[in-house]
């Protein structure tokens, strides 16, 4: 049976579907204003997150989106000159793709005005959490 929930933890969870709502709009308007989709800043983030390239396979399943929607993708980015692909030198038949220096310049301007903007909304976020934690 599930755990029960309090009148304060269904308020809670309201506020922060909605703190999550704001910080998402944030994201994708400032993905908009640097001339971006929030699907191709999302696969900028997911590729810079990695240690290693990563396969066209290995982004789709970062980005929950089907392969054929992330070639779409990567070769929307590759266009602006953003990404690169290149073949794996460990397996010539995989097909890895990168980060240009201009794809890692603008998702450094994009991580800065996330990392600030999660600076502010963060402590309301963190108190959410806690409360949600909270045994009822």
């Amino acid at each position: 049976m599930p755990e029960p929930v309090s009148d304060e933890q269904f308020r809670m969870l309201a506020r922060f579907r909605a703190s999550l709502r704001r910080f998402l709009h944030f994201s994708e308007e400032a993905a908009r204003a640097a001339g971006l989709t929030p699907q191709q800043h999302q696969a900028l983030l997911a590729l810079r997150g990695q240690d290693e390239p990563m396969t066209i396979g290995q982004i789709a399943l970062e980005l929950a989106v089907r392969p054929h929607s992330a070639v779409g993708l990567v070769d929307r980015l590759a266009a602006n000159g953003l990404v690169e692909r290149f073949r794996s030198e460990s397996d010539r038949r995989q097909v890895r793709v990168r980060l240009t220096t201009e794809g890692q310049s603008a998702l450094a301007s994009l991580a800065a005005a996330h990392r600030a903007e999660l600076r502010r909304v963060g402590p309301e976020l963190a108190e959410l959490l806690a409360v949600l934690g909270r045994e009822p």
